[in-house]
């Protein structure tokens, strides 16, 4: 099938890294990684596997990103009782972020990728800024917290229904859906 045929299906096996919304943050969204793991095998997808607990999951799927974030949001609705964001990118795209990433200068630990559906748009609502610099990706905002984010006052409106993963986190689940996507 034709790339942008608006088909459910690929004709061949695509990695995926998919990130969820405000699971195991704060106390809040309680999900452990082996039932996430559970709910993509019963998806369909292969090769499933869990980055640290915090909603990061990595595995194959001949699904488009559309119906991949489908089943998962649907699977997460079921489970937790409530609609939980999903934010899906394929191997290439979680790469293309790390290698984007315009503060590459700073510590991985001080620079999260915020995800988004779509582009980010020209009004951010931004509130709170100190010494935050943001720069916008592709879907993604970039926001380099210069004295961490344990103090950071920052908001921004457009990526409220976004989801954050620093630089170091980014490069793991990037190494391992380039691993899956070689498979």
């Amino acid at each position: 099938m034709a790339e942008g045929s608006g088909a459910v299906r690929a004709d061949a096996m695509t990695a995926y890294v998919a990130l969820l919304r405000a699971v195991n943050v704060g106390g809040t969204g309680k999900l452990p990684m082996a039932e996430l793991k559970r709910m993509c095998e019963a998806a369909g997808f292969t090769e499933v596997r869990t980055y640290i607990a915090s909603g990061n999951v990595v595995f194959r799927s001949r699904l488009r990103e559309a119906a991949v974030k489908t089943a998962l949001e649907q699977a997460m609705a079921a489970y937790a009782g409530k609609p939980v964001g999903v934010l899906v990118r394929n191997a290439d795209e979680i790469a293309a972020v790390l290698s984007a990433n315009p503060y590459a200068e700073a510590l991985g630990n001080r620079v999260v990728a915020i995800f988004l559906d779509q582009a980010p748009p020209e009004e951010l609502g931004i509130a709170g800024q100190r010494d935050e610099r943001i720069a916008r990706g592709t879907r993604e905002l970039y926001v380099h917290y210069g004295d961490g984010m344990a103090d950071s006052k920052l908001r921004i409106r457009a990526a409220a229904a976004g989801t954050a993963r620093n630089m170091n986190t980014i490069a793991k689940l990037a190494e391992m859906a380039r691993s899956l996507d070689k498979g």
